[in-house]
């Protein structure tokens, strides 16, 4: 019997990355404090670039070809707090959508590998990307609730 890991396609495939990131940013953007980090990107646009980024990272097909998280995230005032609530909006979403618990480890281990990257202590460690980017800093709406709504 095979006891190593499972291969992407018995994790659940792209079917799996669909279904959770569906439900994921469905969260973020109903979300009323990291929903706002979204409020001008495309939904379909960030789905697809979480499952072609993920598919890749746990095995699958290499297909995607956006920024890698880092670049991507740096005109973002992420907080621990912040990384925080998306972690619990993506467990969230992985046990609405019923994945499997290897898929659920696999892809957390891999998010918080990005937390030292990502996270900021402060706003002088933001940079714009682009000359047109603004540096996106929110304070959360509702301090007092950190959790996921």
């Amino acid at each position: 019997m095979y006891e190593g890991k499972l291969s992407f396609e018995e994790l659940g495939g792209r079917d799996a990355l669909e279904r959770v990131a569906k439900k994921f940013y469905d969260l973020i953007y109903e979300h009323p404090w990291i929903g706002l980090f979204f409020k001008d990107i495309d939904q379909k646009v960030i789905e697809s670039q979480q499952v072609d980024f993920m598919s890749a990272a746990l095995g699958g097909p290499r297909v995607y070809l956006g920024k890698l998280p880092v670049p991507g995230h740096k005109h973002m005032m992420l907080t621990d707090e912040l990384f925080d609530l998306r972690e619990e909006l993506l467990v969230q979403a992985m046990n609405e959508v019923g994945i499997k618990d290897e898929l659920r480890e696999r892809w957390l281990r891999i998010d918080e590998a990005f937390r030292k990257k990502l996270v900021k202590r402060d706003i002088s460690e933001c940079e714009k990307r682009f000359n047109t980017d603004e540096i996106l800093d929110f304070p959360n709406p509702n301090p007092k609730i950190n959790k996921a709504a």
